[in-house]
């Protein structure tokens, strides 16, 4: 079984800011204000990092009055996570089974 990960979606996660927004958004939903609160983030820079999770369909908008509410979307995190599984059993099996490729 051949996996791999989602390499756009790693980029995307990759940026330590916006690990930060999804990591408090996994915890509850937030508008922009409380995000900047929370980071010290400029707004922004913050808005643009929350544009890229939207496009990248990690996170989801909710108006709420003036406000905008985001809220993470859990499936794609469990698909992310369900791709390493992959590469984990994969390389489980490789390693016990002591596949190897042998030198020219």
């Amino acid at each position: 079984m051949m996996t791999s990960v989602d390499t756009d979606l790693l980029r995307v996660l990759a940026d330590p800011l916006r690990l930060q927004i999804v990591t408090l958004l996994a915890r509850e939903t937030l508008c922009t204000t409380h995000l900047v609160e929370e980071t010290g983030a400029k707004q922004t820079n913050l808005s643009n990092h929350l544009k890229v999770l939207r496009e990248a369909g990690v996170v989801e908008t909710e108006p709420c009055g003036r406000f905008i509410y985001y809220r993470l979307r859990p499936e794609v995190i469990e698909a992310i996570a369900g791709q390493f599984a992959g590469l984990a059993q994969a390389a489980r099996a490789t390693s016990e089974a002591n596949i190897k490729r042998s030198c020219p």
